[in-house]
Order: structure tokens, then sequence, then C-alpha cells
């Protein structure tokens, strides 16, 4: 290793929520783990190029935080998510709605949501509490070189690294993903999403609301109270010109648009941050490992935001390699050797199958235009939603239960989602 270079067990590319787990999660099991990313954790909300879009951790992706050390710098920020409701819309008022609670599946909560900016900030700290943890904000990975024993990286700042495995968690565009040449399939839908922040003064009770209506969802997630005021953070999908119209609104009529599209769920809201607009795809990565690197969250898998299942199928990407590489250190294996890859591609391949195939379904039927095909949404939300053994299952899954039993739930999916699976 060259002077000024960094030797390390693991080597998280990408600081992003995904990165920044994996590398607490690593770190607290006793490897030693860099993890870089270009861009420093904003400090607040509303600083430059924060990410408003928040997370809504399931709870075995709280069981990972925990094992993390996270958990408990998160917790007291974090709002629970006690009852999701499917809620079908016409002419401004709702026509169906559907509660699942997550009592009765014996759970206290499905889980807990945070604004993405606060997550960053808590997860960096977190890491300069760990021994064998370090966070390079600012610099990205340039260049890897898979040899026998190690990677030998190149961050672009010039520091080389020498790492047994390397994560590659550097989002949807990954440069790592197409430097070993692994191809990633992506459609759109020709949607965008709006996510932002408001205040309300009907409280939230702990439900987070879906509303379908032509164009895409539109949810409220709880949020911790503001300044003692009720808050949730909203995803608005719509189409794209759609999106880009309101995006382009003066606050009031933004307001006056946003009101009748939450149909008065939570009385009258109000924006309470800035505006950010998200392209919406589904993207799927030909394969799951290189040499000396395995994919993980977005640089594996893009999924549209709907029943908060994008970055939990991320953290069990993380869990699941994470649980290997004790299994292999325990043996006195390699962590970066090809026999642990195959083993992480054959434990995450049939569920993010099926989850990818079963968004990809869900987006497009909420996207229904026509009069026949809201009635089909409509009547398919009352079936899942009435018959109990169905509405448990779809909890159970939903809440980030194996997928064994459903493989063959979604015969009707598109090809390029079932594609992936072999």
């Amino acid at each position: 290793m060259p002077a000024g270079g960094i030797e390390t067990d693991v080597l998280v590319a990408g600081g992003g929520v995904a990165g920044l787990t994996a590398a607490a999660a690593f770190a607290a099991e006793g490897f030693r783990v860099l993890c870089v990313d270009p861009v420093p954790p904003p400090a607040s909300a509303g600083a430059e190029g924060s990410d408003l879009r928040s997370t809504a951790f399931l709870m075995p992706a709280i069981a990972l935080l925990a094992r993390a050390g996270l958990w408990e710098r998160l917790a007291p920020q974090a709002a629970a998510l006690r009852v999701m409701r499917i809620a079908d819309a016409e002419g401004g008022r709702l026509r169906e709605v559907a509660d699942f609670r997550a009592a009765e599946i014996g759970q206290e909560g499905f889980g807990y949501n945070l604004p993405n900016w606060l997550l960053r900030r808590e997860m960096v700290a977190r890491l300069g509490e760990l021994a064998g943890a370090r966070f390079v904000g600012g610099a990205a990975v340039a260049r890897v070189v898979p040899r026998s024993q190690a990677a030998l990286a190149v961050l672009s700042d010039g520091t080389p690294v020498r790492a047994t495995l390397v994560v590659a968690a550097d989002g949807r565009d990954s440069g790592l993903r197409e430097a070993m040449g692994i191809a990633a399939r992506r459609w759109g839908y020709g949607q965008k999403a709006l996510v932002f922040a408001v205040t309300h003064r009907v409280p939230h009770d702990g439900v987070s609301t879906e509303i379908h209506l032509s164009g895409g969802p539109f949810t409220l997630v709880p949020l911790p109270d503001r300044d003692g005021t009720h808050a949730s953070a909203v995803v608005w999908m719509e189409a794209g010109p759609v999106a880009a119209e309101l995006a382009g609104l003066p606050e009031g009529a933004f307001e006056a648009r946003l009101n009748a599209r939450a149909c008065g769920v939570l009385g009258e809201l109000r924006l309470a941050s800035p505006r950010r607009v998200w392209p919406i795809v589904s993207q799927v990565a030909a394969r799951l490992t290189g040499p000396r690197t395995v994919l993980v969250a977005e640089a594996a898998h893009v999924v549209p935001p709907i029943g908060a299942q994008g970055l939990n199928m991320s953290l069990a990407d993380i869990a699941a390699l994470v649980d290997l590489a004790i299994d292999a250190r325990g043996r006195g294996a390699d962590i970066g050797a090809a026999e642990l890859f195959d083993r992480y591609a054959r434990a995450r391949r049939p569920d993010l199958a099926l989850r990818i195939a079963g968004l990809d379904l869900l987006n497009r039927a909420a996207m229904a235009g026509s009069g026949p095909l809201r009635d089909l949404r409509r009547a398919g939300l009352a079936t899942l939603h009435r018959v109990g053994p169905v509405r448990r299952a779809a909890m159970r899954l939903g809440l980030g239960a194996p997928s064994g039993g459903f493989d063959d739930a979604l015969p009707g999916v598109g090809r390029e989602a079932r594609d992936f699976n072999r």
C-alpha cells in the first residue's frame, strides 16, 4: 500500500441512507469500514441539495438499525406508523378506504418515518463513534481493480485504498456497476414525484395515507411535530408535465391544488419545506455481483415509492450481506470471495424479483385513468381489504416477510420485472 493509502475490510461507495447503514452495520460487527460519498451530509432540511424525501423504516429494517447502534440516535426523532391506509379517490372525495392495522398481525407498528437529510447527518455522526469506521465526504470511488486477495481502489482525490470487499451503494446511476460492465434495465412510467413536508391541524395519529387517483398515488406519511404543529411528509406522484407545472406554481396556488388532491384527510395542509421533483422509474441490474464487489440498494434495484418498499428492500440487501460476511469470517473464509457472492445472489434475487414485479403492477394500476380501470382498481382494493387471510398475508409481505408462497401471486406483471429472476 502506497504512503497515505488506506487499508480496510470493507469499502462502501455511496453515503446515502443505504450506504451509511451498510457502513455502520459492518463496523458494529467489528469490520474495518471506509465509506465515501461526493456530497457531505446537509446540516438542515433547508441546506442546498438536501434530500427532502423521508424514509419509512419497516420493523425488519429497525432491527438492522438497532444492530448497527443507529436506532438509539434516530428513535427520538421518528414518527411511528401504526396504520397503513389506502384509499381510492374521485371528484375530490374518498370512495373506497382500506385500513391495514399492524396490531392485526401482532405488531405494535409497521415501522417509523424519518426525513432523509436528518438520517444522513445522524448516521455520519454514528460512524464517528465507531472505532473501525471512517467516512470521507467530498470524494468518490474513481477506480477499482480486483485482485485475487483484495480490491485496489483509488478515490477521486487520489487516495489509494485496499479493501477485501467493495459494496456499491452509489445509486441508480452507479459508476461501479457501469465500470464492471453490469447492464441495468430501466423502464419509466411518464411520472415524476413531488416531495415536500406539510403541517396540518388534524393529528395523523400514526396513520400513513396513500390516496390513489389518475396519475399515481398521493401519500401522506407521519413526521414528528414541528414546533408543536402536526407534520407529514408528502410524496405526490403525477404525470411528468403535471408534476412540472405543480413544482412551478406560486405557493398559494400550489397549496390550493395540494388540498384538493389530499381530499381533506388531515384538514388544511400548509407547505412547510421547499418542493423537490424526482423521476419515477423502475430499474434492475442484470447481476448483483462482480469481482470483489456487491451491488446493494439502488445500484441493484429501483422501484416506485409505493408501500415503503424501496429502502427497506435495500436494507434487506445489507442485512443479508452482513450476515454472510460474519459467517465467512467465522469460518476463516474470504469475505470478498465468489462463494459468498453466490450465496448473496441466491438469497436476494427471488424476493427482489417478486417485489419489483409487484410494485410495477401496483404503480400501473394506480395510474389508471379510464372509468373501467378505476372501478377495477377500487374493486381490487376492496377485495384485498375484506378477505382476512389475504389482507394479513399482504401486510406480512409488505412488512418485509420472506416472499415464499407468493411467487405465483403476480402472473400478469411486466416482462422487465419478471426477467430479473431468470
